[in-house]
């Protein structure tokens, strides 16, 4: 029996890496992988999978089957998005080309099967959440187990992994001529880089396990302009995902603390500026993918000010700090709704 499946996966060689080098040299990002989809399931409908198509409702997503009893139904997970400008970094296209290959095996026994092989496609691994998505929409209903491969140099039979959650910031000042009439301004930018700065020296204080990385997505428009808007996508991690929250809340904090710590410009005085109060934003959420690439979810809407605003959109799961909690949705201690709710999701 296994040196059927392993020729089975033999004879399918060729097309399996001209399938995994056509996947590579064609990167595409979460939730807009429509070509790997098309060319792993019409790979998987020629060796006989019956294959269903924009499973839970996401284009990219499928399942294919084959075997003549449903349980025990065991799942191999493909994984076939890309890194946004760098391409495959993380061999997904391996990742989905293998469990591609390992169907192909289980399929030369489709008739002494005693269960089903489900290949299982999960789109937008990278910081989408695709399997989240999924689980939560019934596409994982039915299975009895399921494994995935992942690319190294080494062999483990298990690994550990990270609770991750994922966290916008933005910071909003107020422009101004940075050679002519810089005091005029509020450099939004100066208050993400602060909460840069914050992070760093917080990273002293945080568990082995704590993982806490970010990148400035917008830092303003020229030199010459003092940046009015400033905004940064931090991931955070740790072994478990009730510290992991912890330190993502420690993490806003950094940034709350930055913002309290830029001037309100008194001596500005364009019509336009305002010495609004900064609240917490509530507001609606919103989750889907863009026309380009994923979008984290956004949440409310802070008050106009000429002092610096930090706002914070997560697409990781928590509450807000000082949340005051009540019987079915949260409050704040003022009353208003906090910025975070429902709460977040959960990322490898």
């Amino acid at each position: 029996m296994h040196a059927r499946i392993l020729a089975a996966i033999d004879a399918a060689s060729d097309d399996l890496i001209a399938l995994a080098r056509r996947i590579h040299a064609t990167p595409e990002v979460g939730f807009q992988e429509h070509r790997a989809a098309a060319w792993l399931t019409e790979t998987l409908e020629r060796h006989g999978f019956r294959v269903e198509r924009g499973v839970a409702g996401l284009p990219t997503a499928f399942r294919a089957e084959v075997g003549t009893q449903r349980h025990p139904a065991v799942a191999i997970l493909a994984e076939y998005d890309a890194l946004p400008e760098i391409g495959h970094a993380c061999g997904h296209n391996l990742i989905s080309t293998a469990a591609v290959a390992a169907g192909i095996g289980l399929a030369a026994l489709r008739e002494q099967l005693p269960g089903t092989a489900v290949v299982l496609g999960t789109p937008a691994e990278e910081g989408g959440g695709g399997k989240v998505i999924m689980l939560e929409r019934g596409a994982f209903q039915g299975i009895d187990a399921a494994m995935m491969f992942h690319p190294a140099g080494y062999t483990l039979a298990t690994r550990p992994s990270l609770a991750s959650y994922r966290l916008a910031v933005r910071f909003t000042g107020k422009a101004a001529h940075a050679a002519a009439a810089p005091h005029e301004g509020t450099n939004a930018l100066d208050a993400l880089i602060q909460t840069f700065v914050a992070i760093g020296l917080l990273r002293q204080q945080t568990r082995d396990d704590a993982r806490i990385h970010g990148i400035i997505t917008y830092g303003g428009a020229a030199p010459n302009i003092i940046p009015d808007r400033a905004e940064a996508l931090f991931t955070v991690r740790a072994a478990d995902g009730g510290y992991a929250l912890e330190v993502l809340h420690r993490v806003i904090h950094c940034a709350e603390g930055a913002r309290a710590t830029m001037p309100s410009n008194p001596t500005a005085r364009s019509p336009r500026s305002s010495r609004g109060t900064w609240r917490p934003w509530a507001g609606r959420r919103t989750r889907r993918p863009s026309a380009t690439a994923w979008a984290p979810p956004t949440w409310g809407t802070s008050a106009r000010s000429s002092r610096p605003s930090t706002r914070t959109s997560r697409s990781a799961p928590g509450t807000w700090p000082g949340t005051a909690w009540s019987s079915g949705r949260p409050r704040s201690p003022s009353g208003g709704s906090p910025p975070c709710w429902p709460p977040p999701r959960r990322w490898r």
